[in-house]
């Protein structure tokens, strides 16, 4: 049987797509799943420097015409293995975006999940991807113009036919308004990923932060993934993966503390989330 094909798409950069695609590989992987992540961000590839890895060819080989998909497979920690690209100005020109098609094909019946990192923006290099897959995962923080990018993805995405599985918050913090910005997409609110910058150090935090908030909850998100991709599990069935503790010191402040503000202000983090979402 093929393998399932996930692009993780966002539209604004440096919202987390890849370290999303490389959090829910790595999770993948510890559930004995055979995974591998495409850098399909062509014009800022960045998949292999965060992996810490120095590979010898790349996906901008394959799609300028010149190398196999097997010579650019590349192994990375935790047994996560990528397709990396590239950073030269000289690569991103001659990579035809277009050739994608023929990467993912043979990628997809040697793998059990294909994980598709992209790139910003709104182009043929971010919409090809979207085409692709057999579901996207839209990916935002809260702030507002990452927010309105990433509802223009899920237009784009439609337009080309893809299906979007659901959104997710990263970076989000108790004073996010997650209901708010769920009310925004069309899809299913997937997950609320806490902000927590020393576990993003070392990716991925999955292996190298395992008890830290965040590699939870990019666990129990991934627990979900793998219902939608190989157990027939129906989105409106999928809870949102959200829990309150994530955020009680997100923001230095106490449990007592804590407690005195949602006391204070019913409109407060656990509110939102936990009133229908």
């Amino acid at each position: 049987m093929a393998g399932y094909v996930c692009t993780v798409a966002g539209g604004k950069g440096g919202v987390g797509k890849t370290t999303t695609a490389v959090n829910v590989a790595a999770a993948l992987e510890g559930e004995g799943y055979d995974v591998v992540v495409v850098d399909a961000d062509l014009g800022m590839a960045n998949l292999a420097a965060m992996l810490g890895v120095d590979p010898d060819d790349s996906i901008h080989e394959i799609l300028a015409g010149g190398g196999a998909v097997s010579d650019a497979l590349t192994e990375a920690e935790g047994g996560i293995t990528i397709v990396p690209g590239e950073q030269s100005l000289e690569a991103f020109a001659d990579a035809d975006p277009a050739k994608l098609k023929r990467v993912v094909k043979t990628l997809r019946n040697a793998y059990d999940v294909v994980l598709i990192d992209t790139g910003a923006g709104l182009s043929h290099e971010t919409t090809v991807p979207l085409g692709l897959a057999d579901g996207i995962l839209l990916i935002t923080t809260p702030d507002e113009v990452a927010v309105g990018d990433a509802v223009k993805t899920a237009e784009l995405a439609d337009r080309v036919g893809g299906e979007v599985l659901g959104a997710m918050i990263n970076r989000a913090t108790s004073e996010t308004d997650v209901e708010t910005i769920a009310e925004k997409f069309d899809s299913k609110l997937l997950a609320v990923i806490p902000d927590d910058i020393a576990a993003t150090e070392n990716e991925p935090l999955v292996f190298n932060s395992p008890d830290s908030h965040a590699a939870e909850a990019y666990r129990l998100l991934t627990d979900q993934l793998v219902g939608v991709f190989f157990e027939g599990e129906r989105l409106a069935d999928v809870e949102t993966v959200v829990e309150s503790e994530w955020f009680d010191d997100v923001d230095g402040t106490t449990d007592d503390e804590s407690d005195d503000d949602d006391d204070d202000d019913d409109g407060g983090f656990a509110h939102s989330v936990f009133q229908g979402i």
